[in-house]
């Protein structure tokens, strides 16, 4: 198989991936779109180099996470909000309980105002990673990566519980 075949392969079979992460870190579908090329770029220009020491998945993360992080610090100068909850969870279209669909609008507006590793963290814990992987997707040591979640997670409750 071609290099151009297994990249775009690769990125067809992943492509929610790059969407989530894309989704987290803009608010606007034009934005999206946007990051969203710009991190299969990045991918691209990095391809050759990746040298199958992780997971392709770790390393897509790591390389979209930099990309969208990069990316917002190009776009300081206007004000990134993400994309609703209900776009960027799996299942969304699932019919959901109005509780928990209300609780899940409070949560993601309160991960919407972290600053942008706190979004990755909080992105990655909620798509099931393990500290061991988002140490390798982030560049931290599992034990920072245990603290920065601990102290975000009591950052949220404080915010969540305050009138």
């Amino acid at each position: 198989m071609a290099k151009e075949e297994a990249f775009s392969a690769l990125i067809r079979e992943h492509q929610g991936l790059l969407y989530k992460v894309a989704s987290i870190y803009t608010n606007t579908k034009q934005d999206q779109e946007d990051l969203f090329q710009e991190i299969v770029y990045q991918l691209w220009k990095y391809f050759d180099s990746f040298r199958k020491e992780s997971k392709i998945t770790t390393w897509m993360y790591r390389v979209g996470m930099n990309t969208a992080i990069t990316y917002l610090k190009k776009s300081k100068r206007k004000e990134i909000h993400a994309v609703p909850i209900s776009e960027v969870v799996v299942g969304s279209s699932e019919v959901l309980d109005e509780v928990y669909e209300e609780r899940l609008k409070q949560l993601y507006h309160h991960i919407r105002h972290l600053n942008a590793l706190e979004k990755g963290l909080m992105l990655l814990l909620l798509e099931g990673k393990s500290y061991k992987e988002m140490a390798e997707i982030t560049g931290l040591s599992g034990s920072n990566i245990g603290t920065k979640i601990s102290r975000i997670k009591s950052k949220l409750r404080n915010n969540m519980t305050k009138p």
